[in-house]
């Protein structure tokens, strides 16, 4: 399949499912992830107000996270491919006088050498690429991008929570919208099958997508692999333990200095 037929590239699909994916709870919590990416980056707030440290913000969609860290001194480059998306988040960042740079590409192509003390790819959009060979590459590419010494964080639904919290179908109601989820295990556990239906003013519109699910020894063994130097995994943005009440699946990978 070529990449301008992959299911993420369909920019009217974002622009339908934003009021469900983006809503007020997912911009509410952008203050507590902006604080928890730099807890495990190990970065001090600045007094001043400029940080000198420089921040790449993988596959940023409307830029919550990527105008926050700007909003608070550093140096922030947002990555995504939808067109929409990107446009919005720079209004946003104009609004607010904010000087950040935004780049429409694929994250199996960007890459800029040395150049970031940090990288983040976050809110659970890693592993949505049709060849696992892909989510390596977005990886390296990610290692490549940092500096010696820097940090990459991938914050993902893992598959031992994908098992814990698995439900079949769901309904619920958001946004004005109904929505109507199906999902199903494939490739044993190896990949998530999605169904989103939602329905408003009559109007029905569908879409299915796979993720391909990692656990957290397979995905701190994909960052060692690539070459980062250590991996720790955590459960949540304040550090607590990749166990039976985690939230989350979160990745902290270090390149050697």
């Amino acid at each position: 399949m070529k990449r301008e037929d992959e299911w993420f590239n369909d920019e009217e699909f974002w622009q339908q499912y934003a009021p469900i994916m983006f809503d007020e709870n997912r911009w509410g919590e952008v203050p507590n992830v902006a604080d928890g990416v730099l807890r495990l980056a190990g970065i001090e707030p600045s007094a001043n107000g400029k940080t000198g440290i420089s921040i790449l913000d993988l596959c940023c969609g409307f830029g919550r996270i990527t105008n926050e860290l700007g909003r608070r001194g550093f140096a922030v480059t947002g990555v995504d491919i939808t067109s929409s998306y990107l446009e919005s988040a720079r209004d946003d960042a104009k609004t607010e006088g904010l000087s950040i740079e935004y780049i429409q590409d694929d994250v199996r192509s960007f890459k800029r050498e040395n150049a970031f003390n940090v990288a983040v790819n976050l809110y659970n959009s890693f592993g949505f690429f049709e060849d696992s060979g892909d989510d390596a590459l977005f990886v390296k590419n990610a290692f490549d991008s940092l500096e010696n010494g820097g940090t990459l964080i991938i914050d993902v639904q893992g598959k031992e929570l994908a098992v814990r919290d698995y439900k079949e179908a769901e309904w619920f109601e958001r946004a004005g919208f109904i929505v109507l989820t199906e999902t199903m295990p494939a490739d044993s556990w190896g990949s998530l099958w999605n169904r989103w239906v939602l329905i408003k003013d009559g109007q029905r519109t569908e879409k299915v997508f796979l993720q391909r699910l990692y656990s957290a020894t397979e995905l701190r063994a994909l960052l060692l692999k690539t070459g980062f130097s250590s991996v720790e995994i955590y459960g949540g943005w304040d550090k607590r333990p990749y166990d039976l009440d985690a939230d989350t699946l979160i990745a902290v990978g270090k390149k050697d200095k």
